[in-house]
């Protein structure tokens, strides 16, 4: 009898706890034009608006000027729920700058409903789990990325390299830390491809 007492007040607490944590939320489905001009709604998790928590990685991306580019093809790939799971996230964060640097037309291409796979292929080639500071990387000398690939740590006095791609500057996250960096890496299997 004391055990299903103790149960029956967990389940309570529980129940308690959801109902509360979920009376804070308001969920939004937007819905945006897709690449081939045919409305999208976005679901899950990423699209729930919340002003109060810490911001995700993705947030932190979605608020900087510098990464809009990064943003939109967060969205053409369909990865913006993957960036608001509790992680910890380690995003690596090419700058504006760095996708234009590529070859003319190389980011239109890539945004591309065809080329969805490719795109999501490099862009977790950019997250690793864990949330590593810009000094503790120091200690390797490479990562396992998301997309089951490795990345090589070059340092080179005060600066990190993942990849050829430098820390420019690193930003807490709830769920991990953006390390904002300055050339988009490509994973070997798309450089083979290239």
């Amino acid at each position: 009898m004391n055990n299903n007492f103790y149960r029956t007040g967990l389940i309570i607490i529980l129940c308690l706890g959801l109902c509360s944590a979920c009376k804070n939320e308001v969920r939004t489905d937007e819905v945006q034009p897709s690449s081939d001009g045919e409305d999208v709604t976005k679901t899950g998790q990423a699209f729930i608006k919340d002003d109060t928590s810490t911001p995700t990685v993705l947030d932190i991306a979605i608020g900087s000027d510098d990464h809009t580019t990064l943003v939109a093809a967060v969205s053409a790939a369909g990865l913006e729920n993957s960036l608001v799971n509790a992680g910890p996230l380690m995003v690596f964060a090419p700058t504006n700058a760095a996708f234009d640097a590529l070859p003319t037309g190389t980011v239109e291409d890539l945004m591309k409903p065809e080329n969805k796979t490719t795109l999501s292929n490099i862009l977790t080639y950019h997250v690793t789990p864990g949330k590593y500071s810009k000094e503790f990387l120091k200690k390797f000398t490479k990562l396992g990325q998301a997309n089951n690939q490795n990345v090589m740590i070059k340092v080179e006095g005060d600066d990190v390299y993942v990849g050829e791609a430098k820390i420019i500057a690193s930003i807490q996250a709830g769920n991990g830390i953006v390390h904002v960096i300055d050339k988009v890496m490509l994973p070997p299997s798309e450089e083979k491809n290239n």
